[in-house]
């Protein structure tokens, strides 16, 4: 079922994908002529330069392609050409996943050259998919974010259906089956040699430990193209909740489905991992896959709890993490610096998660900021003397500072009366130039007194 607001976002969408094409005459006949055109090539590039990103396996940045683009993209046109075009394996990355004991996310990091090719698909190719894509998907698709992913499910719980089927996908990008991505390409991509380039990127292989793997299955992660193919994957499953007539929302391979009971999601979660397994032959990891009520749910850093957005409670202790690891102890960093890396950090992570309706959320980590700033404060001065005539030279009251004469460890210490009026908020904000995000006003945040427990 579609509603009104959905069916104007698709209308935006369509407009702003038919804008910025509209100087690609594409036709389907045409589509690997447009790919081997230099005009287009250079498309694809200002894409990837807009995008940066490090160099693949052959070492070369883009600033050094761009040094010689025209012969480049004169070579790349005439390999696409005469089809001797052969795209390097990538170069595999590992990066962190958020959160302690998390594992590691697997990337590929491909050679810019070809990234141009990839990137140039995607310019050709999306205009003639994404129409054909879910409303219920938000990922990876001009026209959508986060944000109004997150208000969809909003507006789901708010209807009264609380219950979430979460499915997590396992190593969805190195699981997807490259025969049954390629014949749902068919479906709307006509022109075959479109669909040949794209088999031979698939299979590149991956360089790991100075030795190439071969890629039978699976999707590069970081690559151009990769979030496309992602969505004609995933399509698949979209189309299946829609015909039974389920309420979902998807970001890429964040998949969650709503349901107004307990019994209900238990039965729609049994079935839909039959369809995944069985039919898209992927994987379903059991153990994070759950039923659960929404407020226990989080969906890209966000829950529903009482009908409103809140930022979950796993974000809130990762950002935690975060300023401790921001403000450790026993550094000799200039307090001016840890400031500069502390805003760097937060101004970027509130950005995001200001869709909350509940600005204490931010009050509380900027207090907790301002404390491992105060306990570092307190803990230069080596001495209780010491400590005691710096909090009365700042302003603090003598009878205040006396409690500084104590057992009290500096973290008990950094909360002390004495120590805010020393060292106040407005210090911290004003003179140091420590971000706040709480004091804004948005029309959608509720008062600062207000807050919400998160789990």
């Amino acid at each position: 079922m579609v509603d009104t607001d959905s069916a104007d976002r698709r209308n935006n969408t369509t407009n702003e994908s038919d804008m910025r094409y509209e100087q690609l005459t594409i036709d389907q006949r045409s589509l690997y002529e447009q790919l081997c055109c230099k005009y287009v090539l250079e498309q694809g590039f200002k894409s990837v330069k807009k995008n940066k990103g490090a160099p693949g396996i052959d070492k070369e940045s883009i600033e050094t392609f761009e040094s010689r683009l025209d012969t480049e993209l004169s070579k790349l046109s005439s390999e696409l050409k005469s089809w001797t075009y052969k795209p390097m394996p990538v170069r595999r990355v590992e990066i962190p996943k958020p959160g302690k004991n998390a594992g590691v996310r697997l990337l590929g990091v491909p050679c810019t050259r070809d990234r141009v090719v990839q990137a140039t698909l995607k310019i050709l190719l999306e205009p003639i998919l994404d129409p054909t894509f879910s409303d219920h998907s938000y990922g990876f698709r001009p026209g959508r974010s986060q944000r109004q992913a997150v208000e969809y499910i909003q507006k789901i719980v708010q209807s009264g259906k609380e219950f979430v089927v979460d499915t997590d996908l396992s190593k969805f990008f190195d699981r997807v089956n490259h025969d049954r991505l390629i014949n749902r390409l068919r479906k709307d991509i006509s022109d075959n040699r479109i669909l040949r380039i794209i088999g031979i990127i698939l299979r590149s292989g991956v360089l790991i430990d100075g030795h190439v793997e071969v890629t039978l299955e699976g999707t590069v992660q970081g690559s151009p193209l990769s979030p496309l193919l992602s969505n004609v994957v995933l399509d698949e499953l979209d189309k299946e909740l829609e015909n039974r007539g389920l309420e979902f929302c998807r970001f890429a391979d964040d998949c969650q489905i709503f349901v107004k009971s307990q019994k209900s999601a238990e039965r729609v979660m049994v079935s839909i991992c039959k369809f995944i397994e069985n039919k898209l032959m992927l994987v379903v990891n059991r153990e994070k896959s759950k039923v659960a009520h929404s407020r226990d749910v989080k969906f890209l850093g966000m829950t529903i709890i009482e009908g409103r957005i809140v930022i979950s409670g796993k974000s809130m202790n990762r950002a935690m993490e975060k300023i401790k690891e921001l403000t450790p102890r026993g550094t000799h960093q200039k307090l001016e610096k840890a400031i500069e890396e502390i805003n760097k950090w937060y101004v970027g992570w509130s950005s995001y998660h200001s869709m909350t309706q509940y600005p204490a959320q931010f009050k509380k980590l900027e207090a907790h900021i301002r404390r491992r700033l105060r306990s570092r404060l307190v803990s230069q001065q080596k001495r209780r003397r010491y400590l005691f005539n710096k909090l009365v030279k700042r302003g603090a009251s003598k009878k205040l500072a006396a409690e500084v004469y104590s057992n009290k460890g500096r973290w008990a210490l950094s909360i002390l009366t004495a120590a805010h009026r020393a060292y106040t908020n407005n210090w911290f904000n004003d003179q140091m130039g420590l971000k706040i995000r709480s004091s804004e006003e948005h029309s959608h945040w509720l008062s600062l007194d207000q807050y919400v427990k998160v789990t």
